[in-house]
């Protein structure tokens, strides 16, 4: 009975996921929402499977990337994986992740399994499967009017983390937040961090300031942005940690390039925020046993979802899209896009639905004004672009108008004088200003 119940599952699945691509559509939470109600242990039976490791990547920015990365590594080396790519990092998302890999006879054929794990849902998949590796990448403030302040965030992930018992934790040695699930689990632990002062000067608001053991305020040599850098505490023995696996010999030069443990790495994606991403990924894939020697040309192919710093050429100028969902993340955009000394048109686009949060208090804690420098005209669109009109003003920016439509904001851009056009966008902002520049593209071809 219970084989034939999972046999039912796994074809109901794969054929709501047929009809649903038919439609437009991925299929993947549909399907995944009514099957984890018939027969909710399809996880557990699934996940037994798997030949070699269970990886898992949670965290508050970056869980796609890096758990897409560690899957092009696996995949690229011959191993075949279960991977939930396009980010559904909640229980169905999952559940679909491996009914994907699997035959209509139930049978999983995969060497890894590497899932993105939304912090608040880790306490529930932890129930069906222990993953043999979790890497938390950072800890910020997220969707407020779903998760509150942070320290709800942790403690929810806190309750997931005590369902563990076997699993090696890899940790972000530069994020507090992070490093104290080493010291309040007993778990087996390798960190990864940056190593050097990369010299940033960051007006962004840092999440926590105070020691997560005994309370007191953390001290810091340095910021790279937010809390993560080099800590601290003078009332305790809580530091930042060595690390396992450290960045050091860091450029910024047409992408990025620094050594890991000596080994040279180069990523042709900016950001501070992508070290940590490919450090993570380098991590895992060497706690795995895996060779690293081939990483760069892994690397050098790799191509990121939808929204990271995404490039769309046009006649007149290049158009480069941004995913930010909160303001550590939409800081760390806006530093990338500091960094270039063109001459650029910005536009900004916020909506509030419920995927996105409905709390857009946080604009406020985002360092618009470093986008002053170089930049021509601002221009917001989305469900908020009047909040994000008078941030702007606050801001004290000499060209801002709002538009209605994203495709009339692109198109007076790609007229303008810039050289280059930057949009930052929230979650859903993003895929739907995805579409149009596509569709834009298809238009001048």
């Amino acid at each position: 009975m219970k084989f034939l119940l999972r046999l039912l599952c796994i074809w109901f699945t794969k054929i709501t996921i047929f009809f649903c691509k038919l439609l437009g559509h991925n299929g993947t939470n549909l399907a995944g929402k009514i099957v984890v109600r018939v027969y909710p242990k399809i996880l557990t039976d699934l996940s037994r499977q798997v030949r070699e490791k269970i990886i898992v990547v949670c965290g508050t920015n970056g869980k796609t990337t890096t758990n897409n990365v560690i899957d092009k590594l696996l995949t690229d080396k011959g191993n075949k994986v279960v991977c939930n790519r396009l980010g559904a990092n909640m229980t169905e998302g999952a559940i679909v992740a491996f009914i994907r890999e699997t035959n209509w006879l139930g049978k999983l054929d995969a060497d890894f399994a590497c899932l993105e794990v939304d912090e608040g849902y880790a306490q529930k998949l932890f129930c069906y499967f222990e993953p043999d590796f979790l890497i938390i990448n950072n800890l910020f403030r997220d969707q407020l009017d779903r998760y509150g302040e942070i320290d709800l965030t942790i403690g929810m992930l806190d309750n997931g983390v005590n369902k563990l018992s076997k699993t090696t934790l890899v940790l972000n040695a530069d994020d507090p937040l992070c490093t104290r699930f080493a010291k309040k689990h007993s778990l087996k632990t390798v960190f990864y961090g940056i190593n050097q002062n990369l010299s940033i000067s960051l007006n962004d608001i840092k999440e926590s300031p105070f020691c997560p053991i005994c309370g007191a305020e953390l001290s810091y040599d340095y910021y790279h942005y937010s809390q993560l850098g080099n800590y601290h505490c003078s009332k305790c023995a809580f530091k930042r940690p060595q690390t396992d696996y450290g960045a050091d010999q860091i450029s910024f030069n047409k992408g990025l390039s620094f050594c890991v443990n000596e080994q040279p790495i180069t990523f042709h994606y900016r950001g501070v925020y992508n070290i940590y991403n490919v450090l993570a990924a380098y991590a895992v894939i060497d706690q795995c046993g895996l060779t690293t020697d081939d990483i760069n040309d892994i690397l050098a192919t790799y191509q990121p979802q939808i929204g990271r710093m995404e490039e769309f050429s046009f006649p007149q100028k290049k158009v480069v899209l941004n995913m930010g969902k909160n303001p550590a993340g939409f800081n760390q955009g806006i530093s990338t896009v500091a960094l270039d000394t063109s001459k650029k048109d910005v536009i900004l686009s916020i909506n509030d639905y419920i995927q996105d949060g409905t709390d857009v208090s946080w604009l406020w804690d985002v360092d618009f004004e470093t986008l002053n420098e170089n930049t021509l005209h601002v221009s917001t669109c989305g469900l908020r672009r009047l909040d994000l009109l008078l941030r702007l003003k606050y801001a004290n920016f000499s060209s801002i108008s709002t538009e209605e439509s994203m495709k009339d904001a692109i198109r007076k851009a790609l007229e303008s004088d810039s050289e280059i056009v930057y949009i930052l966008a929230n979650y859903s902002a993003t895929f739907t200003t995805h579409d149009i520049l596509k569709e834009m593209q298809k238009e001048v071809q």
